[in-house]
């Protein structure tokens, strides 16, 4: 039979509390999750020829029901006729075909949820010459 030294009981006790404060901050981590973009094509700001589709790189995978994005001419009418879609194993990309677009100012709008449901959106615009 061993008996356990005050050295190694305060030693297992330290090694309890670190373990548990390192699970804790990486269930932490993941439960505040947010999609933010990372790349937007065409960029934000941007003159660019007709393109033909919207292209937005996430940090975190998206929950492909509850995130879209469309896209709106300068009088705020939609101008996608296609429905936006999540890609990839990975569901970090979000993208929207889009018809032949006239020369003009155009406004990307995105929501983007998260696989934990934490949401987020933001817009953009860009130009086409």
């Amino acid at each position: 039979m061993t008996t356990a030294t005050p050295h190694h009981t305060v030693r297992a006790i330290f090694v309890s509390f670190a373990t548990a404060g390192v699970l804790t901050l990486g269930v932490a981590g993941q439960a505040w999750a947010h999609a933010h973009p990372v790349h937007e094509t065409p960029a934000p700001g941007a003159t660019v020829a007709a393109p033909e589709q919207v292209r937005i790189s996430y940090d975190n995978p998206l929950e492909s029901a509850f995130s879209h994005l469309t896209v709106r001419n300068a009088e705020g009418k939609p101008v996608n006729r296609a429905k936006s879609s999540v890609e990839g194993r990975s569901r970090k990309i979000m993208r929207v075909a889009l018809p032949a677009l006239s020369a003009g100012k155009y406004e990307v709008r995105w929501v983007a949820v998260a696989d934990d449901g934490h949401r987020t959106q933001g817009h953009y615009t860009f130009t086409v010459k």
